[in-house]
């Protein structure tokens, strides 16, 4: 496909741009939880420790891609990570259970499709095609694309050297893909039920995942033929997870009733647990110093030491879908389906809104900053990439998908940016 030659002032608009000031904050809280080692747990009882060798899993084969696509796209300039939401029916039936996380807010109905598609033929902002170059531009480019699953892949993230990208969601696996050939290395087929988010420690070999069956389990991501360790404590789905940055023993969870635990790897223990988020937590880069954790239309941002929330960040009139910091732990944005919002925690701003782009008709559902351009903001919405120019305030849009993009990741090393789809793919772009 040869790239669009467009005119530049044709394909930006310019946004209102509103300022919040930091509001309130609340408290901790505390109880328990254990990990069991080395082996999965039966789908029946997931709290149950059992054993399984490395001989057992099964491994997915090389999976064909689009390879290398020269359709590159214009860009503004920007800079990290994917995204879930919560669920509103916390029924545990089994035989439901699946059928839950396909019709949940999580997944959306795909009847709701115009919803999504609401674009103006006249708006600026509509999709130009897979990718486009501009003289005066950058290029943002689709490098690879696979079927990464049977069924909606809801999360992604890179692994901190590049190498790998991990993918998940409904089909009960994760797989762990090489990025320089994106075949897949080996599927991770433990959990009973979905799995809602994949997150590789920045400083070690290892790999955790999510799931509504209530636990998280805990891979070697150099030879992740079984989990080291399964984490159980939850009493409702496991929405998200993170690694701290800087503590290598520290991983955090929350579920879909607010709880949100602290998990010592080494002890396989729950070291603390207190409500404040239900959709995404994410620990600030670099410095480790905050935690912050969405919950419906309100981020809070927790001292990892003391628990207390130090800010609660209003101003979401839906609930908020993703998180994300930029590489220096400065930045955070948050986005629910009508807006984005992003957030300063520089010296003398903490909890300061300092961008905000609101929906014009795609509703917005993930983002990541992008990893050489620290003013450029990539969001996923349903089939489209909104890149978000803040230092401007402009906006383009790029055709990117068949369906929801739910999660997008980045790799600072290798540059590269993910996006993972309801629409059974797994894409990478520069």
């Amino acid at each position: 496909m040869v790239a669009c030659q467009i005119p530049f002032e044709e394909l930006i608009r310019s946004t209102g741009r509103k300022r919040k000031q930091p509001v309130s904050s609340s408290g901790p809280a505390n109880s328990s939880g254990t990990a069991n080692t080395a082996g999965p747990s039966p789908s029946s009882a997931p709290s149950t420790p059992s054993t399984h060798t490395p001989g057992d899993v099964i491994s997915m084969p090389a999976l064909p891609h689009s390879g290398g696509s020269s359709k590159p796209l214009m860009m503004f300039a920007a800079d990290t990570t994917g995204t879930l939401t919560s669920p509103s029916n916390q029924l545990w039936d089994d035989k439901d259970l699946e059928l839950q996380a396909d019709i949940d807010r999580f997944v959306e109905d795909e009847d709701n499709v115009e919803s999504f598609l609401s674009h103006d033929d006249t708006d600026p902002r509509d999709a130009v095609g897979r990718g486009m170059d501009m003289s005066k531009g950058f290029t943002f480019t689709e490098v690879h694309s696979v079927r990464a699953s049977t069924s909606k892949v809801v999360c992604c993230h890179f692994s901190s050297d590049g190498k790998y990208l991990a993918s998940g969601g409904s089909d009960k696996k994760a797989v762990l893909w090489s990025t320089d050939s994106f075949k897949a290395k080996m599927s991770l087929e433990e959990h009973s039920f979905m799995i809602t988010d994949v997150r590789f420690s920045p400083s070690m070999p290892r790999l955790a995942t999510s799931s509504y069956d209530r636990t998280v389990r805990v891979w070697d991501a150099d030879n992740p033929g079984y989990s080291l360790r399964t984490f159980t404590g939850h009493s409702s789905a496991v929405m998200s997870l993170d690694f701290h940055p800087n503590k290598d023993d520290l991983f955090c969870s929350c579920d879909s009733n607010g709880e949100i635990r602290y998990w010592s790897i080494n002890n396989g223990s729950c070291t603390r647990v207190f409500k404040g988020g239900m959709t995404q937590v994410r620990f600030q880069p670099r410095h480790g110093r905050y935690l912050a954790a969405a919950g419906q239309s309100v981020v809070s941002i927790l001292d990892v030491e003391t628990q207390v929330c130090r800010h609660s960040l209003k101003g979401h009139t839906k609930e908020i879908n993703c998180l994300c910091w930029d590489p220096s732990g400065e930045l955070l944005a948050s986005v629910s389906e009508d807006s984005v919002r992003v957030w300063s925690f520089g010296s003398g701003s903490e909890g300061e809104c300092v961008h905000e782009l609101s929906c014009n008709g795609n509703k917005f559902h993930s983002c990541v900053f992008h990893p050489t351009h620290p003013s450029l903001l990539v969001i996923g919405c349903y089939q489209s990439l909104e890149l978000w120019n803040m230092a401007e305030n402009k906006t383009m849009t790029l055709s990117a998908h068949e369906g929801l993009i739910a999660a997008l990741a980045v790799s600072t090393v290798t540059g590269l940016v993910a996006s993972a789809s309801h629409d059974k793919f797994v894409k990478l772009w520069k």
